[in-house]
């Protein structure tokens, strides 16, 4: 199994759920299920959320992260597991730029509410599962 850049990109853009994991102020690992990114960008995966959200203090204090997708089949299972940092993003541009219509339904004042704030989560190196086969790979050689 040789994962390649292509078919990881491919393989997480057909996701409609993303599992993002920060950690908490005692070390431990909490995890959320997120809908699917908003935008993607070379390593870069940008998710929208609350300002207010716990995981967003959470990466605030402490940027390392992870994501992970999969997929599961009736005979086959497939995920990828990336790592990198998380950034918590406020300005303005970046937020109009993922902004969705239904948006308001959780942001009553639209693309400027104080509780609107974008993740972007860069990405270092990860680990590709599939037919059970495993793979590290760094994100700089793929």
């Amino acid at each position: 199994m040789k994962s390649t850049r292509t078919h990881i990109m491919e393989f997480i853009e057909k996701q409609k759920t993303a599992f993002i994991a920060s950690v908490d102020q005692d070390g431990f690992p909490n995890m959320k299920a997120m809908l699917a990114p908003r935008k993607i960008d070379g390593n870069c995966f940008y998710f929208s959320t609350n300002t207010s959200a716990m995981r967003t203090q959470q990466y605030r204090n402490n940027p390392k992260a992870s994501i992970y997708f999969y997929q599961r089949g009736r005979f086959r299972y497939e995920g990828i597991m990336l790592t990198g940092t998380m950034e918590v993003l406020t300005d303005t541009e970046i937020k109009q730029e993922i902004w969705r219509t239904g948006d308001t339904m959780f942001y009553k004042q639209g693309v400027t509410d104080p509780d609107y704030c974008v993740l972007r989560f860069t990405a270092e190196k990860g680990r590709h599962y599939c037919d059970l086969k495993t793979e590290s790979f760094q994100m700089a050689d793929l």
